[in-house]
């Protein structure tokens, strides 16, 4: 057997992770360079020495605490900021009171807007936000007043951090996606690949004894109907499954994202009556449209064939177990009075206005007045296993019968059918 294929996960924040790391080395070289230009202009040039040799030492040691989302930790992200914080309000100490007062470079100068930055990629713009705001806190106190520079600084600190982290944030909603979807593919050429290898062997082996078993009768021929079954059930797992995943694209506050959705199913053919699926504990079985098809597949067998459209048949999800139900009532009514090698179709018709089910048997039919005849002997098969759960839901069930030529049961339902939660339930 094949090895499953394997979805590596990328990462598309990590060259922004690099960027920051070359950023920090050579904002912090700038501000060396920055300090030793206007070194005669300072007050207290050594305090500036000290904290630029605390700055260095900083930078160099955390180049790898900034090289991926693991490694940034909220604590040295709060340190690596407080460094930022203690440099901004350590320049009016350390430099000339006019070259404040003139609007001249904190201490750490440009080196703040990295700190700010890994805040953006590691939590994004609403980190980038808080961050900003204490940089901006600091720039004030620092200059003792608000001025149109000091404002200028902030705001453009503040803009490119947010808008840097939005993107980080929309980028790794995009990469979940992308991962999702990569291994959707991989899943779906996994099943076409064990498809290929059931039908070659699997299907084949139980074809050939429904074949053999017919031709040779007897024991075998039960033998060889049950394999029929058996092959139109792996034929219809094969074909998609009973129990599907949707795969639904929303948009959420992060960006596009894929949420996976699973649908109850369809859990076999019920007898006497029972209806495929389960049931929630009021009787909805959730609020959103099943799929007829779904619950019909159950019944496909050797003797009974399933005529469907290609698209979904949506119908809410209560009216959807009533009308399978009802075809599964139809269905034991073939087995009991047609007998059991009678021969059934099961027809689903998706109008426009209405979605429409015929069962129809080559049975002997049903004798004109048999059924009021057992209604009367308190027999309501298809009194209320059929009509009455189409009648429930707002539809109609019509049965025609002509001796000799079978039966026919036609189910409508409209597509504005009414989702009685519990009242069919009950009858049961």
């Amino acid at each position: 057997m094949a090895g499953r294929e394997r979805v590596l996960k990328m990462s598309v924040e990590q060259p922004l992770w690099r960027a920051l790391t070359a950023y920090r080395v050579l904002t912090m070289l700038y501000a060396i360079g920055l300090f030793v230009a206007a070194y005669s202009g300072f007050a207290r040039p050594w305090l500036a020495i000290a904290y630029f040799a605390v700055l260095a030492v900083w930078t160099l040691a955390t180049l790898p605490k900034v090289a991926s989302a693991a490694r940034c930790t909220k604590r040295f992200l709060a340190a690596d900021l407080a460094v930022a914080l203690t440099g901004i309000l350590l320049t009016p100490v350390a430099d000339a009171h006019w070259r404040v007062l003139d609007g001249g470079p904190t201490l750490p100068s440009i080196w703040t807007a990295g700190s700010v930055l890994a805040f953006a990629i590691k939590g994004g713009w609403r980190w980038a936000a808080c961050a900003s705001l204490l940089v901006g806190v600091a720039n004030v106190v620092q200059r003792g007043a608000f001025s149109r520079d000091t404002v200028h600084n902030v705001l453009l600190v503040c803009i490119a951090s947010i808008a840097i982290g939005y993107v980080v944030e929309v980028a790794r909603a995009s990469e979940r996606t992308l991962a999702r979807a990569l291994e959707i593919e991989a899943a779906t050429r996994e099943r076409e690949r064990l498809a290929r290898d059931i039908h070659d062997s699997v299907l084949q082996v139980l074809a050939m004894v429904q074949r053999r078993g017919t031709a040779i009768g007897g024991e075998a021929a039960e033998l060889g109907r049950m394999a029929g079954e058996q092959e139109v059930a792996l034929r219809t797992l094969v074909a998609g499954g009973l129990a599907r995943t949707s795969h639904v694209s929303e948009d959420a506050s992060q960006g596009a994202v894929v949420r996976v959705v699973e649908e109850t199913g369809a859990g076999g053919a019920a007898g006497a009556g029972g209806a495929p699926g389960g049931t929630g504990a009021d009787g909805s079985g959730g609020g959103a449209e099943r799929d007829l098809r779904l619950l019909l597949a159950p019944y496909a067998g050797s003797r009974v064939t399933l005529s469907e459209p290609g698209a979904a048949v949506p119908l809410a999800p209560h009216a959807a177990r009533e009308v399978a139900a009802a075809v599964g009532a139809a269905l034991d009514n073939v087995r009991k009075h047609a007998g059991a090698g009678a021969r059934a179709w099961i027809l689903v018709e998706d109008d426009p206005d209405a979605v429409v089910v015929t069962v129809r048997d080559d049975g002997p039919g049903i004798p004109r007045g048999r059924l009021a005849q057992a209604e009367g002997e308190g027999r309501l098969g298809v009194a209320l296993s059929i009509r009455g759960r189409l009648r429930d839901i707002g539809g109609t069930a019509e049965l025609i019968s002509v001796p000799g030529q079978g039966t026919e049961v036609e189910l409508r339902v409209p597509r504005t059918a009414r989702d009685i939660r519990g009242k069919a339930e009950a009858k049961r």
